[in-house]
């Protein structure tokens, strides 16, 4: 990737990344916010709903919500460090799921891109509810960058920009 001005990518990814995830209508559908974006690091939470439990007994939100928000953190990761021009496509996604979630608490992905080349981006993530050290789960994840990831990216800025005016 050609070096270019910090202040400018970080600003690029500010502009870009919640039209990633607001172009997303289940990511929106589930409440999905990011809370840090930088050139190889995500952030995002969804916040606990009751509509979104999987065990009505126990209280705690669906393994797909978690599934859900670590491929979309880890996607965002991989955004980033694929240089935040094109949306990337999940290529493979593993999720060790480590315990349930502690019902009536949000839960936080935080993903770490460690490594991007060419089209291609490795991304580790954790989703925990409060305690990083206490993983809900735990993932690897391979993204790419593919034609129809492109027009993916271009009808979320298209609607962006017809929303704006």
């Amino acid at each position: 990737m050609d070096e270019e001005d910090p202040e400018e990518f970080q600003k690029r990814l500010d502009t870009l990344a919640p039209l990633v995830v607001d172009g997303a209508p289940y990511a929106v559908s589930l409440g999905f916010k990011i809370l840090e974006m930088t050139r190889n690091r995500a952030v995002m939470t969804t916040p606990y709903s009751e509509d979104l439990v999987g065990d009505p007994e126990a209280g705690t939100l669906h393994g797909g919500v978690v599934t859900a928000l670590l491929d979309h953190c880890c996607g965002m990761a991989a955004f980033g460090g694929l240089g935040a021009r094109h949306t990337p496509a999940t290529l493979d996604l593993r999720i060790d799921y480590m315990r349930p979630a502690k019902p009536g608490c949000d839960i936080t992905a935080e993903a770490q891109c460690l490594k991007s080349h060419g089209l291609v981006a490795f991304v580790r993530a954790t989703a925990h509810d409060g305690d990083p050290d206490d993983p809900v789960a735990i993932a690897q994840a391979a993204f790419m960058i593919s034609g129809a990831s492109k027009a993916a990216h271009k009808r979320a800025y298209e609607a962006f920009k017809a929303a704006e005016s």
